[in-house]
């Protein structure tokens, strides 16, 4: 009993790690998911549990849960409905709130890891899991941008629509600055979404990667 006590409180101690993980493994199993019969509804409860995370994170956070639950509840209605009555309205719709509550999850683990000047292990998996949250914002903000302005994107594949894992492939790829990604965008606004998340990327390595490291590199000098 002792043990399972300890596992608890360590994931506990720990959120951003669960959040972190669920994500990459969302990474692996979204191609299989979106060949399934029963594969959109297997995306939606893949879904809830990142978006149930989401909210728990942010309870470590200086940010206000209540925002994050505003967002989180909307989601999950939106994204049932759609699913239930195949409804790309109400689909697109919950991609809205989730790609709001991705970003608002992420900017909070940021401001979580900026509020003192230490660093703990919690906040080495916060920096891995805000910029995989930053991924899947800009990744629902380019779906729901392709459902207003369709052939927003164009890849080798034919097709006015990109898939969610293109959309997701393009998104690393942008903001980890490696540009490696086969999906163009060829609309304004689609350009102007890209150019946004290339700017995060960015100030993302410049502001929070390197002070990550710069106090990590200053505790072990004192030491």
């Amino acid at each position: 009993m002792s043990s399972r006590l300890r596992w608890i409180a360590q994931a506990r101690r720990h959120p951003s790690a669960w959040l972190l993980a669920v994500q990459l493994l969302g990474v692996l199993l979204y191609p299989a998911m979106e060949h399934m019969p029963a594969g959109r509804a297997l995306f939606g409860a893949f879904g809830m549990a990142v978006l149930g995370l989401a909210v728990w994170v942010v309870r470590r956070s200086p940010f206000d849960t209540w925002l994050a639950l505003v967002l989180a509840i909307p989601a999950m209605v939106f994204s049932i409905a759609g699913a239930l009555l195949e409804r790309t309205a109400l689909v697109t719709t919950a991609q809205i709130f989730e790609c709001l509550l991705y970003f608002y999850t992420s900017c909070s683990l940021i401001a979580y890891m900026l509020q003192d000047h230490k660093v703990t292990r919690d906040e080495l998996f916060a920096a891995g899991a805000s910029f995989t949250l930053l991924a899947w914002a800009f990744a629902f903000a380019y779906s729901v941008c392709q459902q207003w302005y369709p052939g927003s994107f164009v890849a080798s594949s034919s097709g006015d629509f990109r898939s969610w894992m293109e959309l997701l492939y393009l998104s690393f790829s942008l903001l980890s600055g490696v540009g490696l990604s086969d999906v163009v965008p060829v609309h304004p606004q689609a350009r102007a979404l890209v150019m946004l998340e290339q700017f995060s990327g960015v100030m993302y390595v410049a502001l929070v990667v390197s002070r990550l490291v710069g106090l990590t590199i200053h505790k072990a000098s004192k030491g």
